[in-house]
């Protein structure tokens, strides 16, 4: 391999184009143009994959007809002569969750977009263009470039996104809208490219990281109650009584904000308390239901 290899280790792994059955011991190495799973068998052990044919990549997701003998994943789906094919690579959970770093980095770093930030700023539209950027994928956030400006995106801050079809500049292009927050303020940015691959690819790294927190929610039972007091910290400013707000007790907004904590919807910090992720999504859908 004549580029420059990005990682390079020994996993487990298989694929549908090589025989089924109990993962095969092999080098997992990455470069900047394919991915090569091999094994030291001189019988056809070997899957050579452009990024290019990569259509999509799931983490911690094995297909059955895969089997059942893999635990920490990722599973690559790519194409080969005209069909469909998926891989799975097996390792521990820190070698997973470094390889499926650098392999969306691969695939995505540099990647053309037109991007409008913000398009919104709570419910006002801002009247901003799109723009041509380049995007790049940073720890835990995402970075789009343009001739004059940057901006970024905290991928913990991301309250909802959804993935659209629109006309931008007379063309039809694959759009990613993404809510997310910034300063206490609700913001809403568009993305957009000509690419379904790569927008999908990019859905699939986004929701990596909004998944597990979507997740955690899910096993969060919410009163109407504390539904209000996640608002009103999400509304409120330094030195307002949240009691008052609420027109409730003192004593009543402690203990409900005891039980948010504990939930991991609200931390305090030198600043107050503040909305964690997983309540700025909860904020979030109940003003997205107030407005609609």
């Amino acid at each position: 391999m004549s580029e420059s290899v990005i990682a390079d280790f020994v996993a487990g792994f298989n694929a549908s184009t090589v025989d089924r059955g109990e993962p095969k011991k092999g080098r997992i190495v990455l470069s900047q143009k394919r991915l090569v799973l091999a094994t030291k068998a001189t019988d056809g052990g070997k899957v050579t994959i452009p990024l290019s044919n990569i259509f999509d990549v799931a983490v911690g997701h094995v297909p059955p007809d895969l089997g059942d003998f893999f635990q920490s994943t990722v599973t690559i789906a790519f194409r080969q002569e005209n069909t469909q094919h998926v891989a799975a690579v097996e390792a521990d959970d820190e070698k997973i969750s470094k390889f499926s770093t650098v392999l969306f980095k691969a695939l995505l770093n540099g990647t053309p977009m037109t991007v409008k930030h913000p398009e919104r700023i709570g419910g006002r539209v801002t009247g901003e263009q799109f723009l041509p950027a380049r995007l790049m994928l940073k720890p835990q956030a995402v970075t789009f470039t343009s001739e004059d400006s940057s901006f970024e995106i905290d991928l913990s801050t991301v309250t909802d996104f959804e993935q659209t079809r629109r006309e931008i500049k007379g063309g039809v292009r694959e759009t990613l809208q993404i809510r997310h927050m910034r300063n206490g303020q609700a913001l809403t940015s568009l993305l957009a490219t000509d690419s379904s691959r790569e927008m999908s690819l990019l859905g699939r790294y986004l929701r990596l990281e909004y998944s597990d927190i979507v997740d955690d929610l899910a096993e969060v039972e919410l009163t109407e109650d504390k539904t209000e007091l996640l608002v009103a910290v999400y509304s409120t400013g330094d030195g307002v009584s949240l009691a008052n707000v609420l027109d409730t007790e003192p004593s009543q907004v402690t203990m409900l904000l005891n039980d948010l904590e504990a939930d991991g919807l609200v931390a305090s910090t030198d600043a107050g308390t503040e909305l964690t992720p997983k309540g700025r999504i909860v904020v979030s859908d109940r003003l997205e239901d107030v407005n609609a």
